[in-house]
């Protein structure tokens, strides 16, 4: 003969059975079960004031879920455009020229030999240098006006000179010295102008390149921080979509929080009744966290 309990209603604070309900059974225990005879049943009771506790636990929980469920955190949110952001006001992507429009104005067809003539032109023979030249000229001549030229003369009136042709000699001699100091000075001035000339050659092909490396950059940064940014919002509508789903799962969570304190007859008695009652009353306390 085997003993089946339809019902049984167990106080887990005292670990006694409070009611039950049973009847003999003869026969396979592999056959025991609903068709054996008879609707099956099982209760279990915890104590009192934690079924009281849980109950007011369940009662506010119910009370937060109908304030909470239709006033969604993630709802109401203000998207802001990207390219307001990134470029300001009035501006769009379409109102800058696409990178290969950058590149074919700063790189492509680029004759790095006809740009450095032309930088040697602008460089050796420009205003400011022949300005300098200039100035020079008129230096030299005020010097031979009022230096060469009386000290010249006075020479040849005193060997009675001025007439001959050697006086005329003598004035082409200085002039011709006037002439190759001025050349010698402008060869000179933009002698020392070539390695200007390269410098500039060089930054100015460095300023293209960096040109089109920077815009390449600034696009590619924008269609990153545009890609985060709809991440971002669609991550939002998710969670707004989700939210009564989580609301729900929160209570879901709270009607369960008693499971933890299920144990059998006998685990109960190899414990004291008090550290039972503390892990429940802990369990409750921490779901009731989750909505204050």
């Amino acid at each position: 003969m085997t003993k089946i309990y339809s019902k049984i209603v167990i106080d887990m604070a005292s670990g006694k059975t409070l009611e039950e309900q049973s009847f003999d059974y003869s026969g396979s225990i592999a056959l025991c079960g609903s068709s054996g005879g008879g609707d099956t049943k099982t209760e279990i009771r915890y104590a009192g004031y934690i079924e009281d506790k849980h109950k007011d636990f369940l009662n506010t929980v119910a009370a937060q879920r109908k304030s909470d469920i239709d006033n969604s955190p993630f709802a109401d949110y203000e998207e802001i455009p990207v390219d307001v952001a990134f470029f300001g006001t009035g501006y769009l992507i379409s109102s800058f020229p696409s990178l290969y429009d950058m590149y074919g104005k700063f790189m492509a067809g680029l004759d790095i030999d006809t740009l450095y003539s032309q930088i040697f032109e602008d460089t050796v023979n420009a205003p400011e240098i022949n300005n300098l030249v200039a100035a020079e000229a008129v230096m030299m001549d005020d010097d031979i006006d009022m230096n060469v030229l009386p000290r010249f003369q006075v020479g040849m009136r005193d060997i009675n000179s001025v007439m001959s042709s050697s006086y005329v000699c003598g004035r082409a001699a200085i002039e011709d010295a006037r002439v190759k100091a001025l050349s010698r000075f402008s060869a000179e001035l933009k002698y020392r102008m070539i390695p200007v000339v390269t410098d500039r050659w060089r930054t100015h092909l460095d300023w293209n390149r960096h040109t089109v490396m920077l815009y390449a950059e600034i696009m590619r940064t924008y269609y990153q921080v545009k890609t985060n940014v709809e991440e971002h919002f669609y991550n939002l509508k998710e969670l707004d979509a989700k939210w009564p789903w989580t609301v729900l799962g929160q209570e879901r969570a709270g009607l369960g929080a008693l499971q933890g304190a299920k144990t059998s007859d006998s685990e109960y008695r190899k414990k004291m009744g008090w550290q039972e009652t503390v892990g429940t009353i802990a369990a409750v306390v921490g779901m009731a966290a989750m909505f204050l």
